[in-house]
């Protein structure tokens, strides 16, 4: 048996148990969508107040995830990840009971903690338990799991508001953080430290703050009305930060970022197609409901079912993906899976055009599933595969703070050419309708409009969605390229 593996038992227990925390995580960055209404009706609270009730634990699981990665490193996988467990537990708690909304978004943030602590320790457990002949596999049945979450988080965040209470949906995460704790504690083995270097604090804190305001600052731009001086500020000094934090790991003794790894090509190439894909991603499916509701006045519900085909496809495919890139090694699958995603990017605009639900989108979105599901488990794994053991955590955390700010980055930014392609449409066109279209910009409510006016809002939300999709497409593409030049071609 290779170095690192163990027991089929202990082996299940760890797959078991990462499965059911990553699961936990990602559940709840989309369960809450579906419960905000009924969260600011309970406490009166205002729609910002209620943005930030999903905001806040986005942004920390972005910020602390590289410090998670690290920490794991530092002091065991296993007891980071344990501890990672507890405090969303703990947070989910205090969500499920707040009595007020500052708490609320206070006890979200925590869980974003507790999230960055359990993500990269559940991917470098796999890594740690399973031997390279079988790590893909592994690695595919956890991005299998991890892909229909989300998916499953406003179905279930619906029932339960529906038949119970929006805080049913943060109480749940209790039963499963206690038998994701317990499978934990009995049957997956090891809690020391993987390596003898000090945790390098002063690097975590400028990691923190660095990745924070960038969150922050993005995350206020991409906000109705962003764009002020403050917004800007704070994503400049994210970046600023973020800069020093590179110069300090260079400098410093024990770095939780050895820019080491980077010197693997492969790492760094993973990295690089992980930003690119993940911003076409997070991009593209961020302004897909509300062009459909817009174009084609979509119910809520039905334009949030059109993801189903794409998680459901990635879901089941994630397994087979890590076994074909077991085989073949990764390269041919991190080169045909990024493409063909973007094929399905690039054709989302004419589908949107088109409107149908059965006969454009959800043929373009199984394509889309297609491509993610043979691309995520082998993206995982040859980021795994290219770090020593002893540095699994951290080279886990930094893929994974890699595709957080990649998703941040691209809602900011891809409004922006969702604007000018809106614009653009609207640009030689006069009268009250063209007015009043352009008052109210991209994604507004259109009830109660004329028919001209819709007419004119539809031309322009497929135009800026259009504009979006079309980079992404390109961007998913390039990522494919990148796959193909830097992933060495045997695992």
């Amino acid at each position: 048996m290779a170095k690192g593996a163990v027991g089929s038992t202990a082996a299940g227990a760890v797959l078991l148990a990462t499965i059911l925390a990553s699961g936990m995580a990602f559940m709840d960055g989309s369960v809450v969508t579906v419960a905000l209404p009924a969260i600011r009706e309970g406490f009166g609270a205002s729609f910002v107040e209620g943005q930030w009730t999903a905001n806040a634990y986005t942004l920390t699981l972005a910020a602390f995830t590289l410090l998670g990665g690290a920490a794991g490193d530092a002091f065991g996988l296993r007891r980071v990840f344990m501890l990672g467990t507890a405090l969303f537990g703990i947070a989910s708690a205090f969500c499920g009971f707040a009595w007020s909304v500052e708490v609320l978004i206070a006890a979200r943030a925590v869980q974003g903690v507790g999230g960055a602590l359990m993500v990269p320790g559940s991917l470098a457990l796999i890594s740690a338990h399973y031997p390279p002949a079988v790590r893909g596999r592994a690695i595919g049945t956890w991005a299998a799991a991890s892909a229909i979450a989300p998916a499953i988080g406003p179905v279930l965040g619906g029932f339960l508001v529906d038949h119970g209470s929006w805080r049913a949906i943060f109480l749940i995460n209790l039963p499963l953080a206690a038998a994701v704790l317990a499978v934990t504690a009995l049957k997956v083995p090891g809690g020391e430290a993987r390596r003898e270097a000090p945790m390098d604090w002063a690097g975590g804190a400028l990691a923190v703050v660095g990745l924070g305001l960038l969150a922050f600052g993005l995350t206020r731009l991409a906000e109705p009305g962003g764009g002020a001086g403050f917004d800007l500020a704070a994503t400049v000094a994210g970046l600023a930060v973020l800069a020093g934090f590179i110069l300090f790991e260079r400098r410093t003794a024990h770095p939780m970022m050895p820019l080491a790894l980077f010197a693997d090509r492969q790492f760094a190439g993973v990295n690089l197609l992980t930003l690119l894909l993940y911003f076409a991603l997070s991009g593209a499916l961020f302004f897909l409901p509300t062009a459909l509701i817009e174009a084609h006045r979509y119910p809520a519900a039905l334009a949030g079912s059109v993801f189903l085909p794409f998680v459901l496809v990635m879901g089941l495919l994630s397994r087979y993906g890590g076994g074909l890139a077991d085989r073949l090694g990764p390269r041919p699958v991190l080169t045909v899976g990024p493409i063909v995603t973007g094929l399905a990017f690039v054709l989302l605009a004419p589908a949107v055009q088109n409107g149908g639900f059965l006969t454009a989108i959800v043929p373009v979105m199984l394509l889309m599933g297609l491509g993610m599901g043979i691309t995520v488990a082998p993206l995982s794994t040859a980021v795994m595969n290219a770090a020593p053991p002893s540095l699994g955590g951290a080279a886990s955390g930094v893929n994974n703070a890699v595709a957080r700010v990649a998703g941040l980055v691209a809602v900011a930014s891809l409004g922006l050419a969702v604007g000018i392609g809106f614009s653009l449409t609207l640009g030689g066109e006069t009268g009250a309708a063209a007015d009043a279209v352009r008052a109210a910009g991209f994604g507004a409510a259109s009830a109660g409009a004329d028919l001209a006016t819709m007419l004119l809002r539809t031309r322009a939300t497929i135009a800026g969605f259009g504009a979006a999709t079309v980079i992404c497409g390109v961007l998913a593409i390039l990522a494919g390229i990148v796959g193909w030049l830097t992933v060495r071609p045997q695992a």
